[in-house]
């Protein structure tokens, strides 16, 4: 929430811009031709397709362009013609399992044949719910309101090819609009019916793994998963899936990765188990925001930097990386440098010209003409500079890196091998197998950070330098035993331990902070995010 309240008071500071409020902001029906409504109403079964507009209450004129950006308004008011949703015969009938969605946008689970599932989720999105009540009523709403024109309402559909060349997962959407008043929705009748959707495979749980590649055992949300992978040994990220997922994410542009945005399979190998990552949700790929004068001011780094436009270059990584920071430290920090640049250079080989072009033509034929050659122009070139953004990615991960045990006994050993390297290893006691391995550059990493979590953990930091990396230690829960003989030259201590004083056996050296305390609050690591 600490990142809407910005947003919020950003757009409360520039409402004497935005005109006067909208009572009505929303257009009455997406459905261009009255008869053809009023035949939707009266007479529901005659008509199987209908031409809509996603959102022809995002066209304004020039003088608010100018201030409040073009974004993507003229793919909100093209005209595209898509099939009338029929529940019992879509996907070969369908039922209702529940109301699903966020704070923006409409969204409905429901269940095939043969239990599958899938997503009804809404193209057109509001923001209302993100206010505070007492802001509900006034300017800022609108304002919010408006700046959804700068998603691309058609981008999902452009994804799959480009995915399924890549080999990551991914559900396959399609466009159908909602008829009025459909009693088959029942008592959300109202909220549902007379809106255009996508509706795409939901991969959620284990009815849906026989789609995906592999034996997957099982599918989990985010939470989930950093549940197990933090309280059990032999649960682990397939952390180099991630990043070439996180890559593919940086190629369209989508900003919007955080630890929700993911379903994770679950795969059985040698008594271990290992997730890869599902993205979903591709509201804000090709996200377009920085051409009006105040989204300008907005995108700025000393404010909201995570608006990043789609653009054919690769300016800003970083901003890409902002809504994402919490799930990328806890399934990227194996990841190193010479993997990022060999996944980049996989994309680019695997996300051909063709592969580009099959991509941009799901595009509705109203919508390629708008921004059909210019979308692929973009995605052609912003492959061709992956390299330098995983070079970039990279580099922002390696600043400040998290190296996370589990609630079972683990040991740590961190070698300052030389003034540049610092290496770290981590062993599940139970057999000593190696769970974490990476060797740290000080021209990369500014610190590294231990956390113990549970039960009983060694710690042991090693070597004489004269430069190196600042390490802090957390032991967690349990009785833990920190050593530490290491030695960097300088005044300031490298090795800082925070524990609680009771049950933590601490053999300090000359390089190590005492940060023990009697507050258990010490312990303290979030696991989830939620």
């Amino acid at each position: 929430m600490k990142i809407y309240h910005r947003q919020l008071i950003l757009a409360f500071m520039m409402i004497s811009l935005a005109g006067c409020a909208r009572k009505n902001f929303y257009a009455t029906t997406p459905v261009v031709d009255k008869d053809v409504y009023q035949r939707l109403k009266n007479k529901p079964e005659s008509v199987d397709s209908v031409t809509v507009k996603a959102g022809a209450h995002y066209k304004r004129g020039f003088l608010h362009r100018l201030f409040w950006g073009t974004h993507h308004r003229p793919l909100w008011n093209a005209s595209v013609t898509v099939p009338v949703f029929d529940l019992d015969s879509a996907k070969g009938g369908l039922e209702i399992e529940e109301m699903g969605g966020g704070f923006q946008t409409t969204s409905v689970d429901l269940v095939g044949p043969n239990d599958f599932t899938y997503a009804l989720r809404s193209v057109d999105k509001d923001p209302k719910e993100v206010l505070p009540p007492m802001w509900r009523k006034t300017f800022v709403l609108n304002v919010l309101r408006d700046q959804i024109s700068a998603i691309n309402p058609y981008a999902a559909l452009v994804v799959p090819p480009m995915a399924e060349a890549a080999k990551i997962p991914h559900s396959t959407p399609k466009l159908v609009y909602v008829r009025p008043n459909d009693e088959d929705f029942g008592e959300h009748k109202e909220r549902v019916s007379d809106k255009l959707y996508m509706i795409e495979e939901k991969y959620n749980d284990e009815r849906t793994v026989h789609d995906l590649p592999g034996d997957a055992v099982d599918i989990d949300g985010s939470g989930s998963m950093l549940d197990d992978r933090f309280g059990q040994d032999d649960h682990f990220i397939d952390q180099v899936a991630f990043a070439k997922a996180r890559l593919f994410d940086v190629l369209i542009g989508d900003w919007d990765r955080h630890e929700g945005q993911w379903e994770w399979a679950e795969y059985e190998q040698n008594g271990n188990n290992y997730y890869r990552p599902i993205p979903k949700d591709r509201d804000n790929a090709f996200y377009r925001f920085q051409d009006g004068i105040i989204p300008w001011i907005f995108s700025r780094n000393w404010a909201i930097r995570k608006f990043e436009s789609f653009d054919e270059d690769l300016n800003d990584v970083e901003a890409l990386t902002v809504n994402s920071q919490f799930i990328d430290k806890r399934a990227l920090s194996e990841v190193t440098r010479a993997q990022f640049d060999s996944l980049a250079v996989e994309l680019q080989q695997s996300i051909t010209d063709e592969a580009i072009a099959k991509g941009v033509q799901q595009y509705p034929e109203a919508v390629y003409k708008l921004v059909g050659e210019e979308t692929q122009r973009k995605l052609i070139s912003r492959r061709n500079q992956l390299r330098e953004a995983a070079a970039k990615f990279y580099e922002v991960l390696a600043e400040e890196v998290l190296v996370v045990g589990t609630d079972e006994e683990d040991s740590f050993e961190v070698k300052r091998l030389n003034d540049e390297e610092t290496e770290v290893t981590v062993r599940r006691e139970s057999d000593k197998m190696v769970t974490y391995h990476r060797v740290f550059k000080r021209s990369e990493t500014e610190l590294i950070t231990l956390h113990g979590l549970a039960e009983d953990d060694v710690f042991e930091v090693s070597g004489k330098v004269d430069k190196g990396i600042k390490v802090k230690i957390y032991g967690g829960r349990g009785e833990d035993e920190i050593k530490d003989t290491s030695k960097v030259s300088g005044w300031c201590k490298k090795t800082w331990v925070y524990d609680t004083k009771r049950g933590t056996e601490l053999e300090a050296g000359p390089e190590t902070k005492d940060k023990r305390t009697h507050d258990v609050r010490v312990h303290a690591f979030d696991r989830e995010g939620f």
